[in-house]
């Protein structure tokens, strides 16, 4: 799904987003986005490292 959007469509959410949030609160809004991904990933891992963990136990 994103990888479809390319260089036009990303620009045109940036103007989207602009237009929304205003400049003074964009920088605020992005730092936001990347640390709610950043915890995703994050805990993405955790639940792969559990889970790998759980079929290691499983199979001793």
């Amino acid at each position: 799904m994103i990888q479809n959007i390319g260089i036009p469509g990303l620009i045109l959410i940036v103007i989207i987003a602009l237009i929304v949030f205003g400049p003074s609160r964009l920088p605020e809004v992005g730092r936001a986005f990347g640390n709610t991904l950043r915890e995703f990933k994050s805990s993405a891992k955790e639940l792969m490292l559990d889970d790998k963990e759980e079929k290691k136990e499983k199979s001793n």
